[in-house]
C-alpha cells in the first residue's frame, strides 16, 4: 500500500491536470490556450508515472477528482469566475501550482515516503518546478 502522503500528492496531481484542462477551455487568447494545453500534457505524464508508482504497489489508480479539499476547490474555481478572461485563468494556475508545488516540497522534506515513493516524486519535482514557474509568468504575462 501507498502512503497517505504519496497518494495525497497524486490526487493533488490530478486535480492540477484537470485544472489545466479546464483552463485551457476557458482562455480567450490562443497563445494562452496552447501553452495551457503543452502544460497540460506535462502534467498528465506527470500523473501517468504516479500512478505507474501506485499500480506498482498494488494500490489503486487516481482516475477522478479528490471532490473534496482546497486543492480540487481551487481548481474548480477557474470554471466559477465571473469572466473567463486570461488573467484570471492566469491567476488561478499561478495559485494552484504554488500550492502543488510547496506539497511536493514539503513531502520530499519530511520522513513519510517510501524509497521507491521518494524517488518518484523527487522525479515528479522537476516538472512541478517548471509548472511553477510557468504559472508566475503567465500571470505576469497577462496581470
Amino acid at each position: 500500500m501507498s502512503s497517505t502522503v504519496f497518494k495525497s500528492l497524486t490526487d493533488t496531481t490530478f486535480d492540477s491536470v484537470e485544472g489545466y484542462r479546464q483552463a485551457a477551455e476557458k482562455a480567450d487568447s490562443p497563445q494562452l490556450t496552447q501553452a495551457l494545453n503543452h502544460r497540460l500534457q506535462q502534467r498528465e505524464s506527470t500523473l501517468r508515472q504516479m500512478n505507474a508508482e501506485l499500480e506498482r504497489q498494488g494500490d489503486e489508480l487516481v482516475t477522478k477528482g479528490t471532490l473534496t479539499g482546497e486543492v480540487h476547490q481551487m481548481w474548480q474555481s477557474i470554471t466559477s469566475l465571473f469572466g473567463n478572461s486570461d488573467d484570471n485563468v492566469a491567476e488561478r494556475i499561478e495559485e494552484g501550482e504554488d500550492y502543488i508545488k510547496n506539497k511536493f516540497q514539503e513531502a520530499l522534506e519530511s520522513d513519510q515516503l517510501e524509497g521507491q515513493e521518494r524517488a518518484v516524486v523527487q522525479q515528479c519535482y522537476n516538472e512541478i518546478c517548471e509548472g511553477e514557474q510557468f504559472g508566475d509568468m503567465i500571470e505576469r504575462q497577462y496581470d
